[in-house]
């Protein structure tokens, strides 16, 4: 009998169109012929269905158009149920599942949200858990983990309120323009600004605040970022590590998905000896953030050759050509081999 695998798309989150994506690319990967999936899409205002019409229908974002195709559907956390609940002509079915798999990136997906309903569900969850990608999504805490564990981080203050101009300016005093102004949990890049000169703080730091209740101000590294993929649980296979090049700016949504002036070199421009250094950080950041299944580690990469961590992305984009898969391919893991190595790892 086919394992029943139920993937989750969509999402209350500004990297929807992202989520899209990446789930059309895993359910037409995936072996059909060994389990059966179970799509199930949440709307940007997030209402939940599952999905029965053609996977196209995710890439263009139509799937929640057709009322033929969607029925009204949800995770239930009642461990008897162990699966999803769904509305069909007014009568309520269950299915049980084997395996939940959310792609779902940023906020309410990523962030230990949903984790939680699967795990509350009893239901094996492919990813990362609850706590592992709160506190991966979570640039301030992960940070405090990265230096327990000898991971150099960026210089930075973490603040929980919005401040005052002259509580603004007494906070930042130690910190060196240019600056990075962060909301603590938001993906993509969203809501972060690079700053250069002091009267464009406040305004940057009002826009972080727009995205999250707590932020994060960084000093900038001189360098480079470079991405580890990590995947598994207790036996890790590490992928090569990428390099992003770029031409002005920083690595924002816009060139992250539309690469406008970024380059994207893979394997990275270093020395074996850099690599093996940097697969060694990804890996002990992985392990001391308790992450599991798979996560892209970021970090950056000095021009004296330090390594200075980032952030995890728990739920890395997952298409085909995405950064993620990219260097596991390095490795001479193909698409397909990923997905059913989470899979199988799980069930």
């Amino acid at each position: 009998m086919k394992k029943k695998i139920a993937v989750l798309f969509g999402g209350c989150s500004a990297e929807y169109s992202i989520s899209l994506a990446s789930a059309h690319s895993l359910l037409t990967h995936i072996d059909q012929e060994k389990y059966e999936i179970i799509a199930i899409g949440i709307t940007r205002d997030g209402r939940w269905f599952r999905y029965l019409g053609p996977y196209a229908g995710i890439a263009d974002d139509t799937w929640h158009k057709d009322s033929r195709y969607c029925r009204p559907a949800f995770l239930s956390p009642d461990r008897q149920i162990h699966g999803l609940c769904e509305i069909c002509d007014g009568l309520l079915s269950f299915t049980c599942l084997d395996a939940v798999f959310p792609v779902l990136h940023g906020r309410n997906g990523e962030d230990g949200t949903v984790q939680g309903l699967i795990q509350m569900a009893g239901i094996p969850l492919i990813g990362c858990d609850t706590m592992s990608s709160a506190l991966s999504m979570d640039k301030y805490r992960a940070h405090i983990l990265a230096e327990y564990a000898g991971i150099k981080t960026p210089k930075s203050v973490h603040l929980a309120e919005c401040p005052s101009d002259e509580e603004l300016a007494e906070t930042v005093s130690e910190l060196s323009f240019p600056l990075f102004v962060k909301p603590l949990r938001a993906g993509s890049s969203f809501g972060v600004t690079k700053v250069t000169a002091k009267q464009d703080l406040r305004k940057a730091v009002n826009l972080a605040f727009s995205y999250d209740r707590e932020i994060i101000i960084e000093e900038n590294i001189d360098g480079f970022e470079v991405g580890c993929a990590v995947l598994g649980t207790r036996t890790l296979i590490l992928g090569r590590v990428d390099e992003i090049e770029l031409f002005g700016g920083f690595f924002d949504f816009e060139e992250k998905y539309h690469r406008q002036t970024a380059k994207i070199h893979m394997p990275a421009r270093i020395s074996e000896e850099t690599e093996r250094r940097i697969r060694q950080a990804a890996e002990k950041i992985y392990r001391i953030l308790g992450c599991s299944g798979f996560a892209r580690v970021d970090l950056f990469l000095t021009p004296s050759g330090e390594i200075i961590f980032n952030e995890v992305n728990t739920i890395p984009g997952f298409t085909a050509v995405s950064r993620y898969p990219e260097m596991l391919k390095g490795v001479g893991l193909e698409y397909e081999d990923i997905i059913e190595h989470l899979l199988s790892g799980v069930l």
